[in-house]
C-alpha cells in the first residue's frame, strides 16, 4: 500500500461539505431534508474523490492528509437521508471501509478501528430518538434496518464484484489488505442470512499472492457457522470454503462420520443419501486435489479406528457415491474411458471403444473451443498423452478396418497436434486422409513392392513436404507395415522410407516401443499379434543398425 503524499484537502472542498454536514445534522427539518436531497449528487461526486485519495493509503497516512475524515465521515452516516440513499450510501461505506487496518500498527489506527465498530454498530442500532424519526417518515422500524443492511451489503458486494472484474489489468482496484479487512467486518454479522451474498463474494475472490486474501477467523468463523447450520450457503460458496480453508474441510468430513457413526439403524440407501447431500462426492469428483485430501482423511480414521466396521462400511458407500458421480460428469468419463485397458476389452469391441472416447473427447475440445479457453483443453490433451496405449489401438484400427477411420484420423491428429485453428485442422484432415487413402489402397495389392509405397506416398508433392504433414506421413506407413500383411512383407526393405532423418524419426521410435510394449501385455496372444511383433522387432533391430536409439 503506497504512501500519502500531501494533498490539501481544500482541492476537494473538503471544508465546503464538513460545513455541510454540520449544518445538516440529523436532517430532523424539512429544510435541511430538503437541503440534503438537493446536494446528493454532488455529494456522492465528492466521496468518489475522497475514495479514489486515500484507497491506497495506509490509515495514518489518511489521517494526516485529511485529519477531519472521520468527524465528517460520522457525521454523514448519522444523516438517514445520506445513508439512505444507495450512491451516496455506498461510496460512504467505502471511504469507512479504508480507514479500517486488520492489522493496526499504532495506537491511532486502533482508535480509528474502535470508531469504525461503533460507527457501523450506531448504524444498524435503534435509539428512541431514531425510532421517533422513522415513525415520521411512516416507515415500519424493523423495515428501515433491514433495508439499511441490505444496501450495506450490497454496496460492498457490488465494489468486489467490480474489483475481480477489474484484476486481469495491470492495476488492481482494491488491495488485498481491504479485503482481508472486510473480512473482519463481516465477523460480528455472519449469521445474519443478508449478509450470505457479501460471504460468498468474499470466498470468490482470487489473489495472485501465495497468500491467503482473507482473514483466517473469518474462514473458521464460516466454517464454524456452516456445519452448525446457523448459515445456508450454495454449492459453489462451500467448494470456494473448501478450496481455501483445507481445515474445514476436515471438520466436514469428522462431522459427517461422527454424525453417521451415531446414527441408530441406517440403512445404505440413507446412509448414502446423507453423504450425497454433503456435497463431498461431487466435491471430490470436480477437484481431484481435495480428493486426495479427502481420502487421506478417511485413511487417517480407519487406520486410528482399527479398521471398524462402521468406518469400512462409510467409506465404501462414500466411493460408490464418488464413482456414481464420476461417472457423471463428462470430463471424467472421458478419464473412466481412458483408463480401461486395451486388454480388458476383447479386440471386436475395440472400435466402439475408441468411438465412445473420440465422442467425449469432441464434445469437451468444441465446448473449449467455443468458451475460447486453453486451460481445460491442453488438461484433456494432457490426459490423452498419459493413456497412449489407445492411439497406438486406434492406428492398427485405422489399417484393418474401414468404417470409422474419419473418427480414429481426427482422434490421430488431435493426439499430435492439438491446438490448431479449425481451418488449419480441416486442411491437415484432408492431407491426412489422402494419405490414409493411398495406404488403404495399396492394402489391397496382391504383390506389393516398395516402389508401390515410395510411387504412392512420396512423388506426391503434398506428401512429400515437410513439417507436421511429413511426421504424420511417417507414423501412418509404420503402422501400415505393422498392421497389415501386405507391410509385414516389405518391412525390411521399405525401412529406408521412414528413417531419412528429422523430427519424425522419434516418432517412429516410440511407436514401435509402445507396439511392442503393449504385445507383451496383451493377455490373448494372437497369430497376427506373434507377426506384428516380429515385424516390431526388426524394425527395432534396423534402427539399431543405423545408430538410432529407441528409448
Amino acid at each position: 500500500m503506497t504512501q500519502a503524499t500531501s494533498i490539501p484537502p481544500s482541492s476537494f472542498g473538503f471544508d465546503y461539505w464538513l460545513n455541510k454536514s454540520v449544518e445538516w445534522g440529523q436532517a430532523t427539518t424539512f429544510e435541511s431534508q430538503q437541503d440534503v436531497c438537493l446536494h446528493l449528487p454532488k455529494l456522492q461526486k465528492f466521496l468518489k474523490q475522497i475514495y479514489g485519495a486515500i484507497q491506497h493509503m495506509k490509515t495514518t497516512a489518511a489521517l494526516k492528509s485529511f485529519p477531519m475524515i472521520g468527524q465528517l465521515l460520522g457525521r454523514l452516516c448519522w444523516n438517514p437521508f445520506v445513508v439512505a440513499h444507495d450512491g451516496s450510501h455506498q461510496n460512504l461505506l467505502e471511504c469507512v471501509w479504508c480507514l479500517y487496518s486488520a492489522d493496526p500498527e499504532n495506537a491511532v489506527e486502533q482508535k480509528a478501528n474502535d470508531w469504525i465498530w461503533n460507527l457501523l454498530q450506531s448504524m444498524i442500532s435503534v435509539d428512541q430518538e431514531d425510532r421517533d424519526f422513522i415513525r415520521s417518515l411512516h416507515y415500519p422500524e424493523e423495515e428501515y434496518h433491514l433495508k439499511l443492511l441490505k444496501n450495506m451489503v450490497s454496496s460492498l458486494v457490488k465494489q468486489l464484484q467490480d474489483d475481480q472484474c477489474d484484476r486481469s489489468s495491470m492495476f488492481l482496484r482494491l488491495p488485498s489488505e481491504r479485503w482481508r479487512n472486510i473480512s473482519i467486518l463481516c465477523l460480528p454479522i455472519i449469521t445474519l442470512p443478508e449478509v450470505v451474498p457479501l460471504m460468498e463474494s468474499l470466498l470468490s475472490c482470487r489473489d495472485n499472492g501465495l497468500d491467503e486474501t482473507l482473514s483466517t477467523e473469518f474462514l473458521e468463523t464460516v466454517s464454524n457457522c456452516f456445519l452448525q447450520k446457523k448459515i445456508l450457503l450454495s454449492e459453489s460458496a462451500v467448494v470456494n470454503l473448501w478450496l481455501r480453508y483445507l481445515p474445514s474441510l476436515e471438520q466436514t468430513v469428522l462431522h459427517l462420520i461422527e454424525s453417521l457413526v451415531s446414527h441408530p439403524c441406517v440403512s445404505l440407501v440413507e446412509l448414502e443419501a446423507i453423504i450425497t447431500d454433503s456435497l463431498l462426492p461431487k466435491v471430490s469428483a470436480d477437484h481431484p486435489s481435495l480428493f486426495r485430501v479427502i481420502d487421506n482423511y478417511f485413511r487417517t480414521i480407519l487406520l486410528e479406528t482399527d479398521g471398524h466396521p462402521k468406518i469400512i462400511t462409510i467409506i465404501q458407500a462414500f466411493t460408490r457415491c464418488f464413482v456414481q458421480v464420476l461417472l457423471q460428469v463428462q470430463t471424467q468419463s472421458f478419464v473412466v474411458a481412458l483408463l480401461t485397458n486395451p486388454s480388458d476389452v476383447p479386440p471386436e469391441a475395440w472400435c466402439r471403444h475408441l468411438i465412445t472416447i473420440v465422442q467425449m473427447l469432441k464434445r469437451i475440445v468444441q465446448d473449449e473451443k467455443v468458451k475460447r479457453t486453453t486451460a481445460n483443453f491442453f488438461e484433456n490433451w494432457f490426459l490423452l498423452v498419459h493413456f497412449g496405449d489407445w492411439l497406438n489401438i486406434a492406428l492398427q484400427q485405422l489399417m484393418i478396418a474401414d468404417d470409422p477411420h474419419e473418427v480414429l484420423l481426427w482422434l490421430f491428429i488431435f493426439y499430435h497436434k492439438p491446438l490448431m485453428e479449425n481451418q488449419q485442422e480441416k486442411q491437415l484432415m484432408e492431407e491426412v486422409k489422402c494419405v490414409y487413402s493411398q495406404l488403404k489402397i495399396l492394402s489391397t495389392m496382391a504383390n506389393l513392392k516398395p516402389e508401390d509405397v515410395q510411387t504412392a506416398l512420396f512423388t506426391n508433392t503434398v506428401f512429400a513436404k515437410r513439417g507436421h504433414l511429413k511426421d504424420l506421413t511417417s507414423q501412418l506407413l509404420v503402422s501400415f507395415i505393422l498392421f497389415t500383411e501386405g507391410g509385414n512383407r516389405i518391412a525390411k526393405q521399405s525401412f529406408q522410407l521412414f528413417t531419412s532423418g528429422g523430427d519424425s524419426l522419434d516418432g517412429v521410435s516410440q511407436l514401435l516401443v509402445s507396439t511392442a510394449h503393449r504385445l507383451k501385455n496383451t493377455k490373448c496372444r494372437r497369430a497376427e499379434d506373434r507377426m506384428v511383433q516380429v515385424t516390431v522387432e526388426l524394425l527395432q533391430h534396423l534402427l539399431l543398425e543405423t545408430n538410432v536409439t529407441v528409448q
